[in-house]
């Protein structure tokens, strides 16, 4: 086999760690790649679940005595404590390894550290190569470690004229099968989906992941979140079916914001604690537009249908914008036709003071 670049090896961990996403939680997706001492890849892994092995014992597992002399190629920090598994950084050390390469330091202060233990046995330690690729692959788990509540991505669905339903409440369906689809390959990434309490209350969804055609690894169902300041979410609601986890959050339970309803910086704050660390807001357009208000979502999916409709409410209510000097800027990321409609990606830019 021919040797490989470093930055080659980072680019294929980079692809191996995402195949994580979804089903690590709340660890972090994370790759390796393990080269010999001619540049020969001897060992691949990532990390695919809580509680099993790390991608670096993966790889060495791969590799056996071929990894000693040679470089580990990893998107994060190996690890430096034991948790349900051992040390990465003293696995490898163990293993030989002459070289580390680490594209993301760990913010994580109970297992950080294991570039100091690593360059303290005497392995040299390189920082920085496609860093930031892999913290774009890995965005919501760091986000969600630097700063103590998730990652929040809000997804819609709307006609070009931006209406989330008819005139007369329908709803079903404004966009294509393969847009819910995509929707459903969404939500095999996060944590949580969270809606308000009246889109249980129109539309009864299910908020489970169904549909996954690609062969990925077992689905892990994200936990169904119910905002409900006052408790309304009837008894059979399909949320509450038992195919996936559910909290219905009341004020009562989780606190009450300011000008009434549920707190949502404490509502973060309790899923972060359950060990959440993306969250999907799916709905409706008043919780949207409330979190939007109050800064908290880092991500914006938009899937917009080549329909128009006139009238209907529209997918976002009141988010604290009086005047056009207010209005909550975007910086488009990706736009792909998704079916007949359009995926946008966007994010949220800071407002300055």
């Amino acid at each position: 086999m021919a040797s490989v670049s470093v930055d080659e090896a980072m680019r294929r961990a980079i692809e191996l760690a995402a195949r994580g996403l979804g089903t690590t939680s709340p660890n972090p997706v994370v790759g390796c790649v393990l080269l010999d001492i001619d540049g020969e890849v001897v060992g691949e892994g990532f990390h695919a679940y809580a509680g099993g092995p790390h991608a670096e014992i993966v790889a060495l597992a791969q590799a056996g005595q071929r990894a000693k002399g040679g470089t580990a190629v990893v998107t994060l920090e190996p690890c430096n404590h034991t948790g349900r598994t051992g040390p990465c950084s003293s696995a490898l050390v163990q293993a030989g390894v002459v070289r580390v390469v680490i594209a993301v330091p760990d913010p994580n202060p109970v297992a950080s550290g294991g570039a100091a233990t690593l360059r303290a046995a005497g392995v040299r330690v390189d920082l920085g190569v496609r860093g930031t690729e892999a913290e774009s692959g890995n965005v919501a788990w760091l986000t969600a470690m630097r700063r103590g509540w998730p990652y929040v991505v809000w997804k819609y669905a709307a006609t070009l004229d931006g209406r989330s339903a008819a005139a007369d409440g329908t709803s079903m369906w404004i966009t294509s099968e393969a847009a819910r689809m995509d929707v459903h390959a969404l939500r095999a990434t996060v944590d949580a989906v969270v809606v308000g309490v009246g889109t249980v209350l129109a539309d009864d969804p299910r908020l489970t992941v169904r549909n996954l055609r690609d062969g990925s690894l077992a689905i892990r169902q994200p936990l169904r979140v119910v905002v409900d300041s006052a408790g309304r979410t009837p008894a059979d609601a399909r949320v509450r079916d038992g195919a996936a986890p559910t909290w219905v959050a009341t004020a009562a339970e989780v606190g009450t914001a300011p000008g009434g309803g549920v707190d949502l910086p404490a509502l973060l704050a309790a899923l972060h604690g359950r060990g959440v660390r993306a969250v999907l807001l799916e709905g409706g357009p008043q919780l949207a537009g409330a979190f939007l208000a109050a800064g908290l979502v880092d991500r914006v999916v938009g899937y917009l249908a080549p329909r128009l409709l006139g009238a209907g409410p529209a997918a976002l209510a009141d988010a604290g914008v009086t005047t056009i000097a207010e209005a909550i800027d975007l910086e488009i990321t990706d736009v792909t036709q998704v079916g007949p409609d359009l995926r946008i990606t966007a994010l949220p830019r800071k407002r300055e003071g």
